[in-house]
C-alpha cells in the first residue's frame, strides 16, 4: 500500500509544479440551442468560430488567454451588416452546467458585465483585414461577477465553464467553447520516469 501511496504522491508532485493549461474550440454548435447565422436580410451568413487558450498560474491567483475568433465583427464596421457585431464576451461556469444547459456570467471582459477591471488587462486587436480578431485578457484574483477566480476554479476545472461571444443576432451568444484541461506535456513524459523508478526501487529492496 505505501508503494502505490508513494506513487501517487510522486505523480502529484511532478504535476504541481506546472502552469495548468486549459482550451476551448468555439463553434455555432455549442450554443444552447444551436446557433444559424444570418444576415438581417435573413440570407445566410458566414458562420462564426473561433479557438481560445488558457493558463493559470503555478500559485493559481490568475487566469490569462487569448481568444481568436472569425465572422464576427469587433468594430461595427467590418461588414456592412449589424447582426455579427460584437456586443459582448464572457466566461460562464456553474457546477452543474452541461453541453446542453447555459451557465451564469462569472466574469466579462467585453462589453457587459466587465469584470477585467483590477487592473484592466484586456487587449483588443481586430483584424486589419477580415472580419473578427483576437482579444486576451487576465482574470485576477480580486476580479469577477458577483463571485472570484479562487471559488470558480473547481468549476473551470472539472469542464464546468465555457466561453461565449455574443453578438446583436444572438445576444444570448453566438459561439461557445468549452473550457477544457491539456495535460501538460512535461507531465506524461515525467510520469512513466516517476513510475520506473518507484518499481525499480520495490525491486531492489525485496531482492535485499
Amino acid at each position: 500500500m505505501r508503494f502505490f501511496s508513494g506513487i501517487v504522491a510522486a505523480l502529484f508532485a511532478v504535476s504541481a509544479q506546472a502552469s495548468i493549461i486549459l482550451t476551448a474550440n468555439l463553434t455555432d454548435s455549442q450554443e444552447t440551442p444551436p446557433t444559424i447565422p444570418t444576415l438581417a436580410t435573413g440570407a445566410p451568413r458566414a458562420a462564426s468560430f473561433g479557438t481560445a487558450n488558457f493558463v493559470i498560474n503555478d500559485a493559481m491567483t490568475s487566469m490569462t488567454f487569448t481568444a481568436t475568433v472569425f465572422n464576427i465583427d469587433f468594430t461595427g464596421s467590418q461588414t456592412a451588416d449589424m447582426n455579427d457585431n460584437l456586443i459582448a464576451a464572457h466566461i460562464h461556469a456553474s457546477p452543474t452546467v452541461t453541453p446542453a444547459t447555459t451557465a451564469p456570467v462569472v466574469w466579462g471582459f467585453f462589453g457587459t458585465p466587465f469584470n477585467d477591471n483590477n487592473p484592466n488587462d484586456v487587449v483588443f486587436s481586430p483584424f486589419a483585414t477580415g472580419v473578427g480578431g483576437t482579444i486576451s485578457g487576465k482574470w485576477d484574483l480580486p476580479e469577477g461577477n458577483g463571485t472570484t477566480l479562487s471559488a470558480q476554479l473547481p468549476n473551470i476545472l472539472s469542464g464546468h465553464s465555457y466561453i461565449n461571444f455574443h453578438t446583436n443576432q444572438f445576444p444570448g451568444g453566438e459561439i461557445r467553447g468549452a473550457i477544457v484541461v491539456v495535460p501538460e506535456p512535461a507531465t506524461w513524459f515525467a510520469i512513466p520516469t516517476v513510475l520506473l523508478f518507484a518499481i525499480a526501487r520495490r525491486r531492489y529492496r525485496t531482492r535485499r
